[in-house]
Order: C-alpha cells, then structure tokens, then sequence
C-alpha cells in the first residue's frame, strides 16, 4: 500500500477538486458544516503558531550560535541577503504585474453581494501568547542558550520541544490540512468565489515559477564572478539536487545530493561540508519567493490596502522565522503563518488559500532553496578554500 500513497501536493489538488465539485451540488446544511469545520480547524492553527515559532526558531538559534566562526557569519548573512532580496523582488515584480492581472477578476465585487455561509457553531482556542511575544521570546531564549555555559537542561527541553511541535505537524495538521482546503473550496463554490480565486492561481504561479528562474540564474551569475566558471555550466551541475528536491520536497532529505554536486562544481570539501548543511535550514529564497508574491496576491483580491513598509517589515522577518522551517512538504508556510496574520492581517480564509497556493508548488521553493545552497557555497569557496574548517555535517553526509 505505500506504493499507492499520494503525496501531500496531489492530495491538495484532489481536495480543491473535490470541493469545486461537490460545491455546485452540495446543499445548504453541508456547506454549514464545512464552514464550521474550517473554523475549530483555523482555531487550533492559530493556537499552534506561537508554539511552531518557539519549537523551531529556539534550537535553531541556539545552534547556530554555538558555531562561531567567520565563515558561519559569512554563510548566514548572505543566506539571510539572498532570502530577504528574493522577498522583495517578489513584492515588486508583483506589485508592477498583479494588479493588472487581477483588476480583471470582477469576481470580487460579486463575492462582497453574494452569499455568506454562517457556521453552524464556532470554538474559541486561544493562543499562549501573541506571536510577536513568542517571536521575541524565541530570539531571547535561543541567544542565551547559545551563550550560557550550562545548557544542558534548557538545550535537551527545546530540543524534545520541537520534536512535539513537528510531530503535532507530520502527524495531525498536515494530514488535514487536503480536508481544510477541500472544505474551503466547497464553501467559496457554494458562495460563487472559486471562479476568480483558479483563474487568478494560474497566473500569480506563471510569474513565480519565472521569478524563481531569475533567481537562480541571477546567484549563479554572481557565483560565476568568484569562481571563474561558466554560470550555466555551474546551473547545469547542480541540477541532479534540483530534482532531488522536487521529488522529496525537503532541503535536509537532499543535502547529500546538494553536497556531491556543490563539489563537482568545484568547491573545496571543506566549505561544501560547512556550508551546504546549514543553508539547508538558513537559505529560504525560493520559499521567501513564493511566500511575499502569494501574500500579496491574495491581499490584492481583497482590495485591501498594502505598503511598502509592511512588506518590508514582514519579509525581514520571514527570513529569520522560517529558518530551520521542519524538514517536510508546507514547513516554510507553516512557520509564516504568524507573521501573515500579525503583519498582513490574514484572516481564516486567506490562510486557507495561502496554504494551498502555497503548497501547489512547494516543490519549486524547495528545489529554488537547495539549487542557490551550491551558489552559496561557491561564493564563499574563494575567501575560504585555504582555511580548515570543521566539517562535522560532511562527514554525516
């Protein structure tokens, strides 16, 4: 029966598919309940976010901290550039070509008259705490496990934390997250809103799967400078680890291809075995990507208002809470999720959409983050190559 299992992307489309379907035909009591479904689910989603923020932000913090060093510093501020630039490359590409894309859809004016479905009941589940408390809580306790002499207890506690965290993840919302998106498309069915939420899809997708080419082209163009070689021929290298990823939709499953491939290209052992490893949990540009372009894109067919400095604000952000995001299909959305209701004021079914664009072409971040850890690496390769540097994850790999 593993053979027959689907993955998480074709289980998304088969519940947008199903929802679409059954929507047109469903009556008006199922449809009520689907809405109230959605509700207890996007309640504990919101109860969830400041503890993924702790459990994974926390020990990623504190590792990377116990590894001083200057090429941990290098390696970390330019994963952090690149993440960040792709966030606002991606806001601007998108605030030059969505609203034309999307000023088409007329659909929203409709949705606004048409039909409202009221749950049958709802569920309070309130957080522990606001995310930017947890946010901050999570920088403080992870630099100063970082620095304290005895962390033992405090460093085991995080660490068996995010274990729970992650599991709660794998094991519950994951699974349901194919039955959130289907019950929230039979709602936008029932309420005539599917029509311009796919029409928009195809094309904010078009664009971001164009954007996270330039990307790529654009790292290894700059890689190209450092180590005298032909970008493409470098591209070209490396895309045995953008496959890889595709299929396994994870930046930790592929670090042994990425770090094979890193070396072929011409890299030393040394910093490939460094830095491969951790860009796999600190180098974000294709999620960044995705993430900012899907954000503003659905904030855009709301009308709601945006600006530059909150987008700013949320993708210098993003780039620090999505690192080290769990190392399975959604992590990197599941991780934002906070900042795309504290900073952009996403309400329950613009996190519900988010997560299926998101998702649709998770395999794309994926490959894009693990694809520019080769040109990560070749960057730094030059000002480090006659340095011995502890390689404790190459030998791992």
């Amino acid at each position: 029966m593993k053979g027959l299992k689907v993955n998480l992307i074709w289980q998304i489309l088969i519940g947008i598919c199903l929802g679409i379907c059954i929507g047109f035909i469903s009556p008006l009591w199922l449809a009520r309940l689907a809405a109230t479904l959605n509700g207890i689910f996007s309640q504990f989603l919101g109860f969830m976010i400041p503890m993924i923020i702790i459990g994974f932000v926390v020990p990623a913090i504190a590792d990377v901290g116990t590894r001083a060093g200057k090429l941990l510093v290098a390696t970390a501020l330019l994963a952090y550039f690149f993440t960040f630039f792709s966030g606002m490359l991606s806001y601007f590409t998108g605030v030059l070509t969505f609203p034309s894309l999307i000023r088409g859809e007329s659909g929203l004016t409709a949705v606004e008259n048409g039909a409202h479905l009221e749950p049958c009941f709802t569920m309070d589940i309130p957080a522990i705490m606001p995310v930017m408390t947890a946010l901050v809580l999570s920088f403080m306790l992870g630099l100063g496990i970082a620095f304290i002499k005895d962390k033992s207890i405090m460093r085991g506690f995080f660490d068996e934390f995010r274990e729970i965290v992650q599991k709660t993840i794998s094991a519950c919302i994951i699974p349901l997250l194919p039955f959130y998106i289907f019950f929230i498309f039979l709602v936008m069915t029932v309420e005539g809103q599917v029509g311009v939420i796919l029409t928009t899809f195809v094309k904010i997708i078009a664009i971001i799967f164009c954007l996270h080419i330039f990307i790529l082209l654009l790292q290894y163009c700059i890689a190209a400078c450092f180590m005298h070689r032909n970008p493409f021929k470098m591209l070209m290298t490396m895309m045995p680890a953008y496959f890889t990823a595709l299929g396994t939709q994870s930046s930790a499953a592929t670090i042994p291809v990425t770090l094979r491939q890193t070396i072929k290209m011409g890299v030393s052992e040394d910093v490939a075995g460094f830095v491969v490893p951790l860009c796999a949990t600190i180098h974000m540009s294709g999620s960044a990507l995705k993430i900012t372009a899907c954000a503003l894109a659905l904030i855009i067919m709301q009308g709601n208002p945006y600006t530059l400095g909150e987008f700013l604000q949320f993708t210098a952000m993003l780039g620090v809470t999505i690192v080290a995001a769990p190392g399975i299909p959604g992590g990197s959305i599941m991780a934002s999720l906070g900042l795309l209701s504290s900073v952009l004021g996403f309400d329950q079914r613009m996190i519900a959409l988010m997560i299926a664009l998101y998702i649709s072409m998770d395999s794309f971040g994926t490959a894009c983050n693990v694809t520019g850890d080769g040109a990560i690496s070749a960057i730094l390769n030059p000002f480090f190559v006659r340095k011995k540097v502890k390689t404790p994850f190459h030998k791992k790999c």
